[in-house]
């Protein structure tokens, strides 16, 4: 769920002329009440393709319990409701050879099995998506519909009250996150304003020097959303240090999802601050190889910091799920005392998951530098292998 721009949107069924093409307005409600699609038709008059925002995706819908936290009397089933008949009354009626363009893909939190795929035809959606099954009454629609959804990322509930009630103007959030701060101004800014430090780089080279309480949210990946499930206000100020060149890049994208109070960024990045004689901070990261000699050695605490269906589905049998998406409740598995070898899928939530203890205290956690992806082919494990229960998708 992303803040967006302030814009004439029109009304359900009005017609937008561009060159020769008409774009319908089709007002769809169910993820949020003014939930809209938007119907192609080319200079024919043919129907072509549909975009869809958050109503439908690749392989489900959007969720409705988000908008319903900030809205009196707007319930998740009353928004499930409106979803059905969305999808019955304006898009199940279209045409199975319309191509569907939804506003997300896989990794979104605005559904819980959205499909890596960024377009189908919509009769193939009619056939493999559930939410479209036209044999499902309402009162069916609605549980499967709302069955395993797992709590919403903070930030959505205060991005509804953004869209509601205004935020700042772009320009003015792009100038200042995108103030050049020296090592100096940009530590007397953590200390007086009580910043987050975001250090925006890959791990590989976070990990090897980073200011002391800094958190690895790295850009080259599903920053935003990571971004909104760690960082409990919107309006929390943030310092950032990036690679050379992409600080727009992240402000940008710090400010589609709502946190527009980005102060600024460290200008030189980490060679500056070295230069400036400040103190740095480092994280111990090894290889699968080195993992699986630890591991035969073992026996060794492990920490398997992926989302609970991941580790479901797949996980090293002595691996602790500690999911990253729970970060304070996965704290309370790990004992400061003892030594934790810490993986994800890839490295890159493991990398955050132990900057964010390692900021609070904790100095025992190793990073495994590409994960289980890098860890399964070594055949050195005792691995699971079985379904994950629906209620954890």
């Amino acid at each position: 769920m992303e803040t967006g721009f302030k814009a004439h949107i029109g009304q359900d069924g009005e017609l937008f002329k561009l060159g020769d093409i008409t774009i319908e307005l089709l007002h769809t409600p169910g993820h949020t009440m003014e939930s809209s699609c938007f119907l192609l038709r080319d200079e024919n008059g043919k129907e072509v393709a549909i975009f869809t925002g958050d109503t439908l995706f690749i392989g489900d819908v959007g969720r409705p319990d988000l908008a319903q936290h900030v809205i009196a009397d707007m319930t998740e089933e009353k928004l499930a409701g409106h979803l059905y008949d969305s999808l019955h009354s304006k898009i199940m009626l279209l045409n199975d050879d319309i191509i569907v363009y939804p506003g997300h893909g896989a990794g979104s939190a605005c559904g819980k099995n959205m499909s890596k795929e960024t377009f189908d035809t919509l009769g193939h959606q009619k056939q493999v998506n559930y939410a479209l099954n036209p044999k499902l009454t309402k009162e069916e629609f609605k549980k499967q519909l709302l069955d395993g959804l797992m709590p919403p990322p903070g930030y959505f509930p205060q991005n509804v009250l953004m869209n509601i009630k205004g935020y700042e103007s772009i320009d003015h959030v792009m100038k200042k996150g995108t103030q050049a701060l020296d090592a100096r101004s940009f530590e007397a800014a953590a200390n007086t304003l009580n910043a987050l430090i975001i250090d925006t780089r890959k791990a590989d080279d976070f990990c090897k020097s980073f200011i002391p309480n800094a958190i690895n949210i790295g850009i080259d990946g599903s920053f935003a959303t990571w971004v909104g499930t760690l960082v409990p206000s919107v309006t929390h100020p943030i310092l950032l240090v990036t690679d050379e060149g992409r600080e727009e890049e992240v402000v940008t994208r710090l400010a589609r999802v709502g946190y527009d109070n980005a102060l600024g960024y460290l200008n030189g990045g980490m060679k500056a601050w070295k230069e400036a004689g400040f103190e740095t901070d480092a994280i111990r990261s090894i290889t699968a190889n080195e993992f699986a000699a630890a591991y035969s050695a073992g026996p060794i605490e492990v920490l398997d910091v992926r989302k609970a269906s991941e580790y479901y589905s797949e996980h090293i049998v002595e691996a602790i799920n500690a999911p990253l998406d729970y970060i304070n409740d996965s704290m309370t598995k790990v004992d400061p005392n003892k030594t934790y070898y810490v993986h994800c899928a890839g490295g890159y939530r493991s990398m955050t998951f132990i900057s964010i203890l390692q900021a609070r205290g904790y100095r025992n956690l190793i990073n495994v530098a590409g994960g289980f992806n890098a860890l399964k082919p070594l055949n050195k494990f005792r691995i699971t292998d079985y379904v994950c229960p629906t209620t954890m998708l």
